[in-house]
């Protein structure tokens, strides 16, 4: 076990109608938000930007508003880790006026584990059950809708 956990940043990009981006990913079959490493040197803040272009193709010029920290577990074989690691989640919502696709199809690029993977995006409505996300993520769109409802 690790003694620092893994940062890790994760966008939350809200639209006008208060619907969530996510993706599926097709390296482990399940429903995620955009979210990767902060690398060293690198502000959570500014991570949690390119993570999302990386991996949506969408820039967010626009301002963040922290959600807090969230501690993961992260076990072998999930998500492209070949150890079991503890992470540090940073989330970040961001609100999108823009008009952006109901759904689309973006090619992942800056990771190694997932460059050229294909990952489906769409919009999660308000009210939506949260089958397919795993644990870490549910507390994460938990907290958002949190968040949205103040």
């Amino acid at each position: 076990m690790e003694a620092h956990p893994v940062p890790k940043a994760c966008a939350c990009l809200v639209d006008a109608r208060g619907r969530l981006l996510v993706f599926h990913h097709p390296g482990d079959g399940g429903m995620q938000l955009p979210k990767g490493t902060v690398e060293p040197g690198e502000a959570p803040e500014d991570a949690v930007r390119r993570e999302l272009l990386e991996e949506s193709g969408i820039r967010h010029d626009g301002p963040l508003q922290p959600l807090g920290t969230l501690d993961r577990e992260c076990e072998a074989g999930i998500e492209g880790n070949v150890h079991r690691h503890a992470q540090l989640w940073h989330l970040f919502l961001m609100r999108t006026e823009a008009a952006l696709p109901e759904r689309f199809d973006h090619v992942a690029v800056g990771s190694p584990e997932e460059e050229g993977l294909v990952f489906s995006f769409g919009w999660l409505a308000p009210d939506a059950p949260l089958d397919g996300f795993t644990a870490p993520y549910v507390r994460v769109i938990e907290r958002v809708r949190a968040a949205l409802a103040r």
